[in-house]
């Protein structure tokens, strides 16, 4: 029984919404919320806080939630070990991506889709925060994400590939005929950047700190595609990754100024959280995905 209002109350944590957590767990209301007070009459303690709608949980029912997702897990793990002997592996991989990595992200999917085409993949743009948090609280089972400098405790990890910089400026404007340029001489244009809630931007921010500069975009967007489509705009040039450039190029009449003085780079990596035994879906995705230096090699 335990099983079911685990699901439930896992559900309404995410949803924030009675009616939208039973919809989720295709119930009715009145079930999911029998259900959830037959937990609390179990347990003793009152775990969603009630007034009309849905408040939260009670700190009791944090605790519960987090046991609830650990268990979960392990049963989806369990459920998942079961079906693989029977019929391979099947069931529904969730990799986070941050936003700058998502073009790249079918390095690590490939090879995965190509070795396992009866899981289903779902892919989610997530920042670098929400990669860590998400991963902790057993909402995704991968992310891509940036691994140099903020490897979290309790995850595995595989470098897959080297983030490089460069600006993106349009062809017949003051800079068309440069081959590179310094991070001092980007911090003086008028430029497009990433939001300051992604790890890309804090990164770009500190390479701009290092040479005693600090810029003031004129635009901020939290879209790669927003990032690129700016720099065809007169006057306004774009901090971008120079990999995204290589799957899609720039726009005509943009050119890609590679960013020197310093040559920065950044590991991308695939983490997964270590847990024993790992479930058998992030598993075999940590195993199947290239690293870089079988890229390299």
């Amino acid at each position: 029984m335990f099983i079911r209002q685990f699901e439930y109350l896992e559900a309404l944590a995410r949803e924030k919404h009675f009616r939208r957590a039973a919809e989720a767990c295709n119930v009715s209301q009145p079930t999911l919320s029998a259900a959830l007070a037959q937990l609390e009459d179990e347990l003793g303690v009152p775990l969603v806080e009630r007034s009309g709608r849905f408040q939260g949980l009670t700190p009791e029912g944090e605790i519960v939630l987090a046991r609830a997702r650990r268990a979960l897990i392990e049963i989806d793990a369990l459920r998942a070990e079961v079906a693989e002997a029977r019929e391979g592996l099947r069931g529904k991989l969730r990799l986070g991506v941050i936003p700058t990595a998502l073009p790249m992200a079918v390095r690590v999917t490939a090879p995965f889709c190509s070795a396992f085409p009866a899981v289903t993949l779902e892919i989610l743009s997530l920042t670098s925060d929400q990669i860590w948090q998400r991963l902790e609280g057993f909402e995704i089972d991968a992310g891509l994400t940036y691994i140099d400098d903020e490897p979290p405790p309790g995850a595995l990890y595989k470098p897959i590939y080297r983030e490089s910089y460069c600006l993106l400026t349009r062809a017949d404007g003051p800079l068309g005929g440069r081959e590179t340029i310094s991070w001092a001489e980007a911090a003086e244009q008028k430029l497009c950047l990433l939001t300051g809630d992604m790890q890309n931007r804090r990164i770009i921010d500190g390479l701009f700190h290092k040479v005693g500069k600090a810029p003031r975009p004129a635009v901020e967007t939290n879209s790669i595609f927003n990032l690129i489509t700016h720099a065809a705009l007169p006057g306004v040039a774009s901090v971008s990754s120079r990999q995204v450039l290589e799957l899609f190029g720039p726009l005509a009449g943009v050119i890609a100024l590679p960013l020197v003085d310093p040559q920065a780079q950044r590991t991308i990596g695939l983490v997964v959280a270590d847990r024993q035994p790992l479930p058998p879906l992030p598993r075999k995705f940590f195993a199947s995905a290239p690293s870089l230096d079988d890229l390299e090699a």
